[in-house]
């Protein structure tokens, strides 16, 4: 008799399964990509494009690491769909002169344990046999198990301009920081005995701009905007199978905005941002609410399709130690991620 936790795993395997053959028709076979690495970017809900600001940001916007100063390397671990699945990320960004920053981003999600049942031994019987013969029968024991694997590596470049704009303005230029950047990215899908690759890029771009300046108002904020263009032009997965089939992952875009707050007299401040998601799938809209206190605690609120998400982050000297909750209806997700600055 199989237990509970087997019946649910078939039930998970036959629903990815269900998926896989929908990868043939050519439109969903990026959804993986889809899921987004990050602690932070996760308690947030997915609004992260308008931010960007740490290692995952060469999967939300490659743009946003040229923000970064200082090298940071930065690792996650999150448990999908109660355990069923395992995600992984591991992330290097190393500042270069001239306000260039690249990085390097690898991500892995694995399905683990995964049951086969390939009823050899029923070869070369007839009906009436499996019939008549208790030994013929399904057991509805596995012959084995495997692990199907996803795998990304993006390699992102990001460089920081600023421009001085004459407005017109009698007393100053008005300083303007723009971040352009983008990645390759090489995907491997294992599933069984036969693998899959494709490489594709993206091209980003995010705008950070202080009001203070532009209205003279000290105690006003920064404006972000950020858009990501992914897959561009389409990026093929080519099988290795008999046929040689090949999937298309569609160009989607991130279009995120920002808000950064800061309240001095508390040593603390607060950002606001949406992203709007433009993919195979029509729209999807996402919201995060962050408050961090003297660069040391953070907490933070998101939403994403119907999905609630919050988070926490602690900094000792240059650790962070970040962690994330996400509802989600197929089992709810807890994130755990560090990233360390040199």
């Amino acid at each position: 008799m199989m237990s509970l936790k087997t019946i649910r795993r078939l039930i998970f395997v036959a629903s990815i399964m269900f998926s896989f053959t929908v990868l043939f028709a050519g439109s969903y076979a990026g959804d993986f990509i889809e899921i987004g690495p990050g602690v932070r970017a996760s308690g947030l809900g997915g609004a992260f494009t308008a931010i960007a600001n740490d290692g995952s940001a060469i999967y939300w916007n490659p743009a946003g690491i040229s923000q970064l100063k200082r090298i940071e390397i930065g690792a996650m671990r999150a448990f999908l769909y109660n355990g069923l699945a395992h995600y992984d990320h591991l992330t290097y960004c190393q500042p270069l002169p001239n306000d260039v920053t690249i990085g390097l981003s690898w991500v892995r999600l694995s399905i683990p344990d995964i049951p086969i049942f390939d009823e050899k031994y029923l070869i070369g019987t007839t009906i009436d046999q499996r019939v008549t013969f208790p030994e013929f029968h399904l057991t509805g024991d596995p012959d084995g198990t495997f692990t199907s694997t996803d795998d990304v590596i993006q390699f992102a470049f990001s460089k920081h301009l600023r421009y001085d704009m004459n407005l017109g303005w009698i007393f100053f230029d008005l300083p303007v920081d723009f971040h352009f950047g983008g990645d390759i990215k090489y995907i491997k899908r294992s599933i069984l005995d036969y693998t899959g690759t494709g490489t594709g890029f993206d091209l980003s771009f995010l705008t950070m701009q202080p009001l203070g300046r532009w209205f003279e108002q000290k105690w006003l904020g920064t404006f972000g905007i950020g858009v990501n263009f992914m897959n561009i032009g389409g990026t093929g997965v080519n099988w290795d199978t008999v046929s040689r089939h090949s999937d298309e992952i569609v160009m989607s875009t991130k279009l995120g905005f920002s808000y950064l707050q800061p309240l001095p007299s508390l040593k603390s401040n607060f950002i606001l941002a949406t992203d709007t998601d433009f993919h195979v799938y029509g729209q999807n809209q996402s919201w995060g609410l962050e408050y961090v206190y003297d660069d040391i605690v953070a907490g933070r609120v998101g939403y994403n399709s119907e999905n609630f998400s919050s988070g926490l982050s602690v900094k000792i000297y240059d650790i962070s130690v970040d962690y994330a909750f996400v509802t989600n209806t197929l089992g709810n997700t807890h994130r755990v991620g560090l990233r360390a600055n040199f």
